[in-house]
């Protein structure tokens, strides 16, 4: 076998994620709120319950494995490309808090075994106990799990004092309900340990630290690391799927990973010569495609000294259709394809290409602006075709809003509201540990099952991601809900707009193309745009 000794992971040195969004995304991967919490946060997700629900991962848990498997497995359907985001960077976050929860696994299925396993019979009372607390109604949680804590106490004294049975089997029975308190003792202080490192990542991305993913087991260590190699391998092969230019369609969903359609604007006029001219001279569509690109590209700059657009990307993309309920892509290969990219000579063919009445991909040129530190995402498509003599430029607008606030928030010490006492009238919020007795029994429960992932699936349930995934796009709100994004979204396609206009003209005038008719149209379209506002362009009225 040949050793490949090109670098390994590749970890920014300085840690610093790329953009807000990156940095909100991958602080899911060290969440411990409950799991209910990340289903709501898209309604296309969902939580298959297992058999009990001591099992049940928690937020970070389930969103870390779910992420992992379908990012790196090894039968894995392609993933929708992520705007905006790094989402190599989310991975190695959710590797690494992978990795410190097996670090806390191993230790607590050590103190599991010990105290847990050895001295089964007393564990399992106590954990009825706790159980018959978990399960009691709400408001008389703390009567009802005393009581059956102190049950468990007082046959603990029994039994120590005077067990019904002498010999070994004897000092068994005295010290039996020992050994579970013992080690809850000794599993909770192994869970706050861990659970203050967690939260101290979760923190640092939130407040834009410069704490990165480390995952030393992506750096090969020699030619027999056959496991660390798979593993670079795979996050190579992520960040190069990311940066396909093949795009999916899907109706009113719209191009999956950039969002819903808001807007459309379409310039089509008849292609007729100038007065005095015979017949215009011939033309390619991406000879009107260059042009725009020309002008797109100029866009950087203005006549002021703030007036170009910044963070300005253009490029060119071929976009299929798929049925608005699919739930896979697919990825073409073939000679059009260089790995997950489609050839530059064969996107020009394929913007030269008459798709009328064709299936398949569509040639688009794209403006995009990645906004208020990756938390808006704009884009402008801009797609050139010619039928019979009628020219027809249409320009689309789309915008994939915020991470959802659930990837936003920041650690907050635990609290609850509680009942002054000999004053029922009043309520205060009292500070709670931060891990609690359930928490360390759920972690401690799970931890000898986390080695075999499906059985812990079946025991604890399932969470499911939406389909077709894209880490970006699945946590996505809409922009509408922030003035300054709706502002940016409206002003920057008037700009771009009156850019096209204006390099189709070029290139008409350039072929003897008559363009008082494009020049009335072009003005009138720059009036609508003006007091243009988000819609629903793809809600067809139709029967």
């Amino acid at each position: 076998m040949t050793f490949d000794f090109s670098p390994g992971a590749q970890i920014p040195l300085d840690g610093t994620p790329h953009t807000g969004a990156t940095a909100a995304l991958s602080s899911g991967a060290y969440r411990d709120n409950p799991l209910e919490d990340l289903v709501k946060l898209n309604e296309e997700t969902a939580h298959k319950a297992g058999r009990h629900r001591v099992f049940a991962p928690n937020f970070g848990e389930a969103f870390c494995q779910a992420v992992i498997a379908r990012t790196l497995g090894s039968s894995r359907k392609p993933l929708v490309r992520s705007f905006g985001i790094d989402p190599r960077i989310v991975v190695e976050h959710c590797l690494e808090a992978e990795a410190l929860r097996h670090r806390r696994d191993k230790q607590l299925t050590a103190v599991a075994l010990i105290f847990g396993f050895l001295f089964l019979p007393g564990t399992l009372l106590w954990l009825g106990a706790f159980e018959f607390r978990r399960r009691s109604h709400p408001d008389k949680q703390s009567l009802f799990g005393g009581l059956a804590l102190a049950v468990c106490a007082v046959i603990a004294v029994l039994l120590a004092w005077r067990p019904p049975v002498g010999g070994a089997f004897g000092i068994y029975l005295r010290i039996v309900m020992l050994g579970a308190p013992i080690g809850w003792l000794v599993a909770r202080q192994i869970c706050l340990r861990f659970a203050i490192q967690l939260r101290a990542r979760w923190g640092s991305l939130i407040d834009g630290g410069t704490v990165g993913a480390r995952v030393p087991d992506a750096v090969p260590i020699g030619p027999e690391d056959t496991k660390a190699q798979t593993l670079r391998k795979q996050l190579t092969g992520l960040a190069s799927e990311q940066e396909t230019n093949y795009l999916h369609v899907a109706h009113r969903k719209g191009v999956l990973g950039l969002g819903r359609r808001w807007a459309v604007w379409q310039l089509a006029e008849q292609l007729d010569p100038r007065e005095g001219i015979a017949e215009i001279r011939p033309f390619h569509p991406w000879d009107v495609i260059r042009k725009i690109e020309d002008h797109l590209g100029r866009m950087n700059r203005s006549p002021l000294a703030t007036g170009g657009f910044p963070q300005l990307k253009v490029e060119h993309w071929a976009i299929d259709s798929i049925g608005e309920g699919a739930d896979e892509i697919s990825r073409p290969s073939g000679p059009e394809f260089d790995g997950s990219r489609m050839r530059a000579s064969a996107l020009t063919d394929l913007a030269n290409r008459q798709n009328f009445g064709r299936s398949g991909a569509r040639h688009y040129l794209g403006v995009q602006f990645v906004l208020f530190d990756g938390g808006l995402v704009l884009t402008l498509l801009i797609r050139v075709s010619v039928l019979h003599e009628t020219l027809r430029i249409e320009v689309s607008g789309y915008a994939l809003g915020p991470v959802a606030g659930g990837f936003t928030s920041k650690p907050k010490p635990p609290e609850k509201t509680v009942t002054k006492p000999g004053k029922p009238w009043e309520t205060t919020t009292v500070k709670t540990p931060l891990v609690t007795n359930q928490e360390v029994v759920r972690l401690t429960v799970r931890a000898p099952f986390t080695w075999n992932q499906s059985m812990l699936n079946w025991l604890g349930g399932t969470f499911k991601l939406p389909e077709p995934f894209g880490l970006r796009s699945a946590w996505a709100g809409p922009p509408w809900g922030n003035r300054n994004m709706t502002d940016d979204a409206t002003q920057s396609a008037l700009a771009v707009l009156r850019a096209v206009h204006s390099a189709a003209v070029e290139v008409l005038v350039d072929h003897d193309v008559d363009v008082e008719r494009f020049k009335n149209r072009a003005s009138l379209l720059g009036m609508e745009v003006q007091g243009t506002r988000p819609s629903k362009p793809d809600d067809f009225d139709a029967w």
